[in-house]
């Protein structure tokens, strides 16, 4: 059988993807992490669903649990909050059902920095502001960066940056930040985004870390920042400003010609 590693999202159960819902509804077991994953978003799986919370299970253990449901016949959900793609530990699972021969596969899910920016309503590509995003996190009681892989590097590119697993260390970040964006540059912090508990709080590089500090953030948020998130005045894309109306009448190109 296989195992279906499904986003979750960041903690709205309306924003699962329709075969999110329905690998949901039709796996009889389902593994989550109940620190992040919220309560509506279980009610998706099906009424017989045995519920298996891995906040205290390490990696051996939630091996073997989804070994012993393949071994059984069953199908399972394997929920992972935001994207599989992004931070979820997908590559150490994986490659463990590959040498236990268990077959697996990947659902896209809603990243909690998409929800946040939809929710402060803002691009994080803005022409000639910010056409690149970096997506990385804080290294401190964690596994090394790779070589290269530096916040002053990234930062370098004046990109729009998005932080995970960074929370507790915003203040030294908005530090060193600060060398290369300026102090006043723009900040968003987006924490259980989509979730009752949500909170944004919007600031710059000279005043972030005394917000978060002052609202007990520890976890489950997510830190932009980049000048995109304040851009006005901007150059409009050529995608659209440059082109010029499609005659009435004019049918949508053949996709062989473009």
């Amino acid at each position: 059988m296989t195992v279906h590693f499904i986003g979750a999202g960041p903690g709205a159960a309306d924003l699962l993807t329709l075969r999110a819902v329905r690998l949901l509804q039709e796996s009889p077991i389902c593994l989550y992490a109940g620190t992040y994953i919220d309560d509506e978003v279980l009610s998706h799986c099906g009424p017989e669903t045995e519920l298996i919370d891995t906040a205290y299970l390490n990696l051996d253990a939630i091996t073997a649990t989804l070994v012993a449901a393949h071994d059984a016949g069953h199908d399972v959900a394997r929920l992972c909050s935001g994207d599989p793609s992004i931070y979820a530990a997908i590559a150490e699972q994986t490659r463990r059902l590959d040498a236990a021969g268990v077959p697996w596969d990947l659902t896209p899910g809603v990243p909690a920095y998409a929800a946040t920016a939809a929710l402060i309503g803002r691009e994080l590509t803005v022409p000639e502001v910010a056409q690149s995003v970096v997506l990385t996190r804080a290294q401190k009681d964690s596994t090394k960066m790779p070589p290269g892989e530096t916040l002053a590097a990234f930062a370098a590119t004046n990109a729009t940056l998005v932080l995970h697993l960074a929370i507790r260390h915003t203040r030294r970040l908005a530090d060193e930040l600060s060398a290369h964006y300026g102090a006043n540059c723009p900040v968003v912090v987006g924490s259980q985004v989509t979730q009752p508990e949500e909170l944004i709080l919007r600031g710059t590089l000279a005043d972030i870390a005394d917000q978060v500090e002052a609202a007990g953030l520890t976890q489950a948020a997510v830190i932009i920042v980049g000048w995109a998130l304040s851009a006005e005045g901007f150059v409009e894309s050529h995608l659209y400003s440059s082109r010029p109306p499609r005659p009435a009448g004019e049918g949508r190109p053949d996709a062989s010609l473009v």
